[in-house]
């Protein structure tokens, strides 16, 4: 609205402003989070203490419940207010006629309202005398996948005619080679990519929006874990998007040129204000949880704006911990399946196996984050590397 404002009464033809970049406004946004979220968080946690939405972990691992004993009664739910802000920085100075950020909101609203439901359903259950497991499994998938689709639909429908500019086929003296923005994969190390159709486009949609979704749903397990993670991939994604946003740098760098998507960097920046400044409440002893409410949008927008940005499988090194954090859970499950009952970690995900290893709460938090760095700065070298 504040963009929609300034552009209206103030723009005139053949002037730059500083508002219209939106590197500008992408640091407004996490600052106007990072510092919102510090101040509102005592009353929200206050609100959340008042309302006795406190967590009690429990976990089919008696030795582990043991540990994470101190977690009980921790205000959960604290991702309404990471949804909150994030919301309201990308209505104030987010260009509101830009198609992908209206489906950004979608995005953040559906996954949203679904995780709230899970997070009230198992928080308020014992006053209702049931179980805690909130909604089913089948449940989170059919609305996830759900959105998968509808998102998939709108994007490459879209997509049908907005052309995106493939920049490795450009050559002095020729014209660009245009194609719709949704028939390519941009593939790390290979400047070409691959050409998909609608089909295939709607298969890798829901299964990135799924994934990274219960990626980082999963690796909210431990203090400020998941927050830290979060902050480091969508900082990632932030330079990426501006490079397939911006078609003399995506020119320059061999990526494929999206047009329109550079506003998603106010998005990015939105997510990482917010995350830090929740992390600022949530690292050891956390005074507060996001639970499922903040958990699945985080995951959910990193998915889309990969989706949107052509970048899912570079999500997959930028994101590397939470794949670990998800194949954990697969190759446990599947493991205890496949012998009768064993297991293949002491438990899953991952991090808690370490903890039971003899790690630290914080020490594991810290040694996660340092892979996630890690991964992330393997991803700037795939930028040159094509």
């Amino acid at each position: 609205m504040l963009y929609q404002l300034l552009h209206n009464y103030f723009y005139f033809e053949g002037r730059h402003y500083a508002y219209e970049n939106p590197l500008f406004r992408a640091t407004l946004a996490g600052l106007f989070c990072f510092v919102m979220m510090l101040w509102l968080m005592p009353r929200v946690i206050r609100q959340l203490i008042k309302r006795k939405l406190g967590d009690k972990p429990e976990f089919d691992h008696a030795p582990l419940n043991e540990l994470t004993r101190d977690k009980s009664n921790v205000p959960t739910m604290g991702g309404v207010l990471i949804l909150g802000l994030i919301a309201l920085s990308v209505l104030l100075l987010a260009d509101l006629k830009n198609f992908y950020i209206i489906m950004s909101l979608v995005c953040l609203v559906w996954l949203g309202v679904l995780g709230s439901v899970d997070d009230w359903l198992k928080l308020t259950a014992d006053r209702r005398g049931e179980s805690r497991d909130g909604l089913k499994m089948y449940q989170k998938l059919l609305f996830q996948v759900g959105l998968g689709v509808v998102l998939g639909f709108y994007i490459y429908s879209h997509g049908r005619t907005n052309f995106a500019v493939l920049s490795p086929l450009i050559e002095p003296g020729t014209a660009p080679a245009l194609i719709p923005a949704y028939d390519v994969l941009s593939v790390p190390f290979y400047k070409e990519g691959i050409r998909l159709g609608a089909a295939w486009f709607m298969v890798v949609t829901v299964l990135v929006m799924t994934g990274t979704s219960n990626a980082v749903n999963l690796t909210d397990g431990m203090d400020g874990l998941a927050s830290g993670c979060v902050a480091m991939c969508v900082l990632v994604f932030a330079i990426l998007t501006y490079i397939v946003g911006t078609q003399d740098v995506a020119a320059k760098l061999l990526f494929l040129h999206v047009p329109m998507t550079g506003e998603l960097v106010v998005v990015c920046g939105a997510i990482l204000g917010s995350s830090l400044g929740f992390l600022w409440y949530n690292c050891h002893p956390a005074r507060v949880f996001m639970g499922d409410t903040g958990s699945l949008p985080l995951g959910g927008l990193i998915g889309y704006i990969a989706v949107v940005t052509r970048q899912e499988l570079m999500l997959l090194i930028v994101g590397g911990v939470f794949v670990i954090e998800a194949m954990s859970v697969m190759i446990q499950v599947g493991y205890f399946k496949w012998t009768g009952g064993k297991r293949f970690f002491r438990i899953a995900p991952i991090h808690h196996h370490f903890h039971l290893s003899g790690w630290s709460e914080p020490q594991t938090v810290v040694r996660f984050w340092l892979i996630s760095a890690m991964f992330a700065a393997a991803a700037f070298a795939t930028i040159k590397l094509r």
